[in-house]
């Protein structure tokens, strides 16, 4: 467990500077310059995730168990992470209704990916786990939209293909991730 905390807090910790260090992230950036910021917090963030990934699978190892969630609960997760596919791409393809409604959809599928892993994992590592990033997901979505509100940012939105687009990609991530490389990577199939 050691090993998976000490990766959320890279992981999460390096992720939460521009929500609530802002001002310390800019004046990192003016001394180091942007490419050199880019890299430290690249090389903090993989670092961080393959400190969480060990961490998690050791943790699964020898589980200690909060509860026994039913079977169809997997099946409700698998579901719940087909809109949050899509959130996720529309967060990287500018000018979604999704992008421009929500201002920062990533968040949102960060909270329906969480929640979804929270109703059908029952194991300490699992709530330490996806219950971090459901608490960083809901802070990350607040704090940005109230920061866009004081700045007055404003998205703009550019058409319908790009919304066509957003959904063709999610759907396709999410059938590719649900029915095989979940399996793959994870262990487990959502839908075996």
């Amino acid at each position: 467990m050691t090993l998976l905390l000490a990766g959320l807090l890279l992981f999460i910790g390096g992720h939460c500077t521009n929500l609530i260090a802002p001002q310390w992230r800019n004046a990192m950036v003016s001394r180091l310059g942007l490419l050199p910021w880019k890299g430290l917090y690249s090389v903090v963030a993989i670092g961080g995730f393959i400190l969480l990934v060990i961490g998690y699978g050791e943790a699964r190892m020898n589980p200690t168990w909060l509860w026994t969630p039913p079977v169809w609960t997997r099946h409700l997760a698998a579901l719940i992470t087909l809109p949050a596919f899509i959130l996720l791409f529309a967060s990287q393809i500018p000018g979604n209704r999704l992008q421009v409604k929500l201002g920062h959809p990533m968040y949102l599928g960060i909270k329906l990916w969480a929640f979804a892993h929270l109703i059908a994992n029952g194991g300490l590592h699992d709530l330490v786990l996806f219950g971090t990033f459901l608490i960083w997901a809901i802070a990350g979505f607040a704090l940005s939209r109230r920061r866009d509100r004081i700045a007055g940012v404003q998205k703009v939105y550019k058409g319908a293909v790009r919304d066509v687009l957003t959904l063709v990609v999610g759907i396709g991530a999410w059938v590719a991730f649900a029915l095989w490389l979940h399996g793959m990577l994870i262990g487990v199939k959502p839908f075996g």
